[in-house]
């Protein structure tokens, strides 16, 4: 059996190899592969879930187990764990586990950058980003290397963290200032949300024409980052319709936008298109699928021998 550590999948991993990652798999999954419903349950720390997510995709079988536990943040450890397990084609036995919490943040942000690459107008500069956490930061950055960006403003409900992210934003060499969210929207091309929210972040009036967004905070049921007034004026794409529109955002659009939710592989393979003007409005769901980790870990065992 083979297997890899936090430290070594830490050095490994990149934003182009998580890129190349997440574009197979969401072609995969637009095409042959299967996704299998997500387990979700609670731990035995107040807030805390783990949840089991399986697929399989050409010849990787497998599945991830991911978990929260928000008092790590008291720790100065991230709140998110991550374990990528692949199955042998074979035999179906234990093949690879891998450690891969830090990969889950690029994982997780290439998927949005793929969207931004596909949907957002390519003369998008401003980027505003709701959600001061762990992902925040891997979410500017990883959007960065598709858009030359030359503002990115973070809005955030604790004033530290907020101003935290702006710091390491800019030692990294990006743009960054804290903004009022009815200002940040109102500025923005591309909007990131990456927060645990129950509820509108903000409301639909204050988005522009031709703004793109991508929101990956709702992973499970009740989660909510969207106002729904946004669906009747937006084009609409996920990463996978079935899981979107039950544990994703999605779940929140009536039976009537849920028939014309685009899943972002067919367009990556051109079967469909993606903005189709600079004043059209496009959302991106991203609830995050176990074919992602498996095409990542496959990626980072090629690298590894």
């Amino acid at each position: 059996m083979k297997y890899l550590s936090e430290k070594q999948t830490s050095e490994l991993i990149t934003h182009k190899l998580a890129y190349n990652a997440v574009a197979d798999a969401f072609i995969a999954i637009s095409q042959t592969a299967k996704v299998f419903p997500v387990v979700i349950a609670e731990g035995s720390q107040n807030n805390s879930i783990f949840s089991v997510k399986s697929a399989h995709a050409e010849n990787l079988n497998g599945w991830k187990v991911g978990s929260y536990w928000p008092q790590n943040s008291e720790k100065g450890i991230p709140c998110h764990g991550t374990t990528i397990f692949l199955l042998n084609e074979d035999t179906g036995f234990l093949d690879a586990v891998i450690e891969a919490s830090l990969v889950n943040a690029y994982r997780t942000a290439a998927a949005d950058a793929i969207a931004v690459d596909l949907l957002a107008r390519k003369d998008s500069e401003t980027l505003t980003i709701f959600g001061t956490g762990h992902q925040a930061f891997y979410e500017c950055i990883a959007i960065s290397k598709v858009r030359a960006l030359t503002k990115i403003n973070v809005v955030g409900r604790n004033i530290i963290k907020a101003q935290n992210l702006v710091q390491r934003l800019t030692d990294y060499g990006l743009p960054a200032q804290m903004e009022e969210a009815k200002a940040a929207c109102e500025q923005a091309e591309i909007i990131v949300t990456a927060t645990t929210a129950t509820s509108p972040l903000f409301e639909h009036s204050w988005i522009s024409e031709g703004t793109h967004i991508s929101a990956m905070g709702a992973d499970s049921k009740g989660k909510q980052e969207l106002p729904v007034e946004l669906y009747p004026n937006a084009k609409l794409f996920c990463d996978y319709k079935a899981q979107a529109i039950t544990i994703g955002e999605f779940q929140h659009v009536d039976d009537f936008y849920k028939a014309n939710i685009h899943m972002i592989g067919d367009v990556l393979t051109k079967k469909i298109s993606g903005q189709l003007s600079k004043k059209e409005i496009t959302i991106f769901d991203s609830s995050g699928i176990a074919v992602q980790d498996l095409f990542i870990g496959k990626y980072l065992l090629e690298l590894s021998t």
